[in-house]
């Protein structure tokens, strides 16, 4: 496909979707076809495979590379599949992008290499190197609550200089990162939220969607409040963000993706089973996702 096209489809609500487990702790494919499809009968505008919120640093690579292939054939083209190949090693991930590439997904989302804690010229460098080593669009992935390293505006100004690094999944949880992206790297850059919480201010400072953990158990609300902000219907997507607001916040009472995995237990669309070093989560957490999912509507 195009470039032009790829950037053209990656906008609204896009789940970053979780990894069913069995309770032996193996991949649960079924359960997995089961979530893809509804996520598209939901209205999900794209799924972001084997990210963080897919558990991607416990999965071998035969499974990061199945999970990958699984949603690319259930998806069969009907929306963007995303897949997550970054790493800390760029060996490592040069060979889960061109894996993911080779298996037909439409971009892959890189993000920032953990534990490592390079400099800005170290991470224009990794990913500099991972782009001339692959010809898949490619998404940056900045979080550094989780990998410590924070890819700033300026950095990122350099990197969508290249041809196929077209946008950045932004969850810091600082709007205005998305004015300063805007201003560094063009209006046709693709900005993302990666907070579900920041999305409505987001989408005023010039996000064209979020990469979503709640969308996992609300896609239809999510991709409501998605299609209301492309409207630019904005008292409809406030009221939106004030119904999925609890949901949101409940989503990270603990370690995500353990909140959600519960959730999506409750609803009895995948079993409640994490991979250390994650863990379910406490019984008081367990009663406010409950009372949130309630509030939302969704149970």
């Amino acid at each position: 496909m195009a470039i032009e096209n790829v950037i053209a489809r990656i906008k609204g609500s896009l789940p970053a979707l979780v990894t069913p487990f069995t309770k032996s702790g193996d991949l649960d494919r079924a359960a997995f076809v089961k979530l893809i499809e509804f996520q598209l009968t939901s209205g999900s505008h794209g799924l972001v495979i084997a990210g963080t919120t897919g558990e991607s640093p416990t999965l071998n690579l035969e499974t990061h590379l199945e999970i990958i292939k699984i949603a690319v054939e259930t998806v069969s083209g009907r929306v963007p599949v995303i897949a997550g190949t970054g790493a800390n090693s760029l060996e490592e991930a040069v060979e889960l992008t061109r894996a993911a590439q080779e298996i037909g997904a439409d971009a892959a989302l890189v993000v920032v290499p953990y534990y490592n804690k390079p400099s800005q010229t170290g991470l224009y460098a990794h990913f500099k190197a991972l782009h001339d080593a692959t010809d898949i669009p490619i998404l940056l992935y900045n979080v550094p609550g989780r990998t410590v390293a924070d890819l700033l505006p300026e950095t990122v100004g350099f990197l969508a200089k290249e041809p196929r690094i077209i946008g950045i999944k932004d969850a810091t949880g600082d709007l205005e990162r998305f004015s300063a992206h805007r201003r560094l790297c063009g209006n046709d850059f693709l900005l993302l939220s990666g907070e579900d919480g920041c999305a409505l201010g987001a989408a005023a400072h010039g996000s064209i969607g979020c990469i979503s953990v709640t969308a996992n158990i609300a896609p239809a609300l999510c991709a409501e409040f998605q299609n209301a902000l492309s409207a630019q219907n904005f008292r409809r997507a406030l009221e939106l963000q004030d119904q999925l607001f609890p949901l949101h916040q409940a989503m990270f009472c603990e370690t995500s993706p353990a909140p959600v995995k519960f959730a999506l237990s409750v609803k009895k669309l995948c079993e409640n089973v994490l991979r250390l070093p994650l863990v379910q989560v406490s019984k008081g957490a367990e009663e406010k996702i409950i009372a949130a999912m309630k509030n939302a509507g969704i149970i």
